[in-house]
C-alpha cells in the first residue's frame, strides 16, 4: 500500500501537491515493480511540476496547476538569475539542475542497445528513481525547514512498498506464489514494509506452522546472512540493504 499524507508540503497548494505526490509515487511504483521502459517510468511529469511550484515560489504565487514550459532546459536554466540572498542555493541551481537531467532522460534515452547482460533501461531507471526521491526530499527540508536526514526519512515513511506478488486482505498479507520457500515468502514480506515487522505478524503472514521453528530456521539464519536484522527482545525483524538486493535479484515482485 503506499500512502501519501495529505498534510506534507501542505505549504504547497493542493494544485500541485497532489500531482507532485501523484508522479514520485508512480515512479517509486513502477521502479520496484521492475518497469523500467520510458513509458511506465517516466520523470517528465515529475519535472513539470517541480518546476511550476519552483517557479511559483520564486515569483511569490503559485500557479493553480502544474504546466509544462515551453523549453524545459532554459526554463529551468532561468531559475538560476533568482535572488540569491532569498532563495538557497538548491531551490536556484541544484534542484533545475537535476530536473534537466531527468527531462533529458525522458527524452533521449530508452532506445539503445548495450550489449552483454546490461539493460540500459534499467540503468536508466535506477537514475530517475534516485533523482526523484532526492528532489522530492529536497523539496521537503526546503518547504519544512528540516536537515537531509530528516527529510530522507520522511520520505521513506509515505512510502510502503507495493508489488503484486503481495497480496494483502485487512491485515493480513499472503504471497501469491505458493512455490516460494519460507525464507523468500519473509523477505518478500519485509520489503513492502516501511520500518520493523512484528515475528507473530511474519509467522501469520508465510502460515509456518511453529513460531519457534520459524525463528529458528528463517529468522535466525537470515540475521547471520546479514539479510535482516532481528531483534531478539522485541522479537521483530527488519530487511537489511543486502536483504533488498536479494530480493530484487532473486525473486519475482511481478507475477509475470
Amino acid at each position: 500500500m503506499i500512502i501519501a499524507s495529505e498534510a506534507l508540503l501542505d505549504r504547497i497548494p493542493l494544485g500541485l501537491r497532489r500531482p507532485l505526490f501523484d508522479a514520485f509515487l508512480s515512479i517509486e511504483k513502477n521502479y520496484r515493480e521492475k518497469r523500467w521502459e520510458p513509458s511506465e517510468l517516466n520523470g517528465g511529469k515529475l519535472c513539470e511540476v517541480v518546476y511550476s511550484i519552483l517557479n511559483g515560489y520564486i515569483e511569490g504565487s503559485f500557479p493553480s496547476k502544474p504546466s509544462k514550459p515551453r523549453n524545459m532546459v532554459e526554463a529551468c536554466k532561468s531559475l538560476e538569475q533568482a535572488d540569491g540572498k532569498v532563495f538557497s542555493r538548491s531551490v536556484r541551481i541544484q534542484i533545475p539542475r537535476m530536473l534537466i537531467a531527468l527531462y533529458e532522460i525522458r527524452n533521449n534515452r530508452g532506445v539503445g542497445h548495450v550489449g552483454g547482460d546490461v539493460n540500459p533501461n534499467h540503468m536508466d531507471a535506477i537514475v530517475v528513481a534516485s533523482i526523484a526521491k532526492w528532489i522530492f526530499a529536497e523539496l521537503i527540508r526546503i518547504f519544512h525547514g528540516i536537515t537531509t536526514e530528516e527529510a530522507s526519512k520522511a520520505v521513506d515513511c509515505i512510502i510502503e512498498r507495493t508489488i503484486p506478488l503481495v497480496w494483502e486482505v485487512g491485515n493480513v498479507k499472503r504471497i501469491l506464489n505458493p512455490s516460494l520457500t519460507m525464507k523468500d515468502r519473509m523477505l518478500a514480506f519485509l520489503y513492502t514494509c516501511i520500518g520493523p515487522v512484528k515475528e507473530s505478524d511474519l509467522v501469520t503472514w508465510t502460515e509456518h506452522s511453529n513460531s519457534a521453528v520459524f525463528r529458528r530456521d528463517i529468522l535466525k539464519k537470515a540475521h547471520k546472512a546479514k539479510l535482516i536484522e532481528y531483534d531478539p527482545k522485541k522479537k521483530e525483524a527488519h530487511l537489511s540493504p543486502l536483504g533488498e538486493q536479494y530480493v530484487e535479484a532473486n525473486i519475482n515482485l511481478a507475477l509475470g
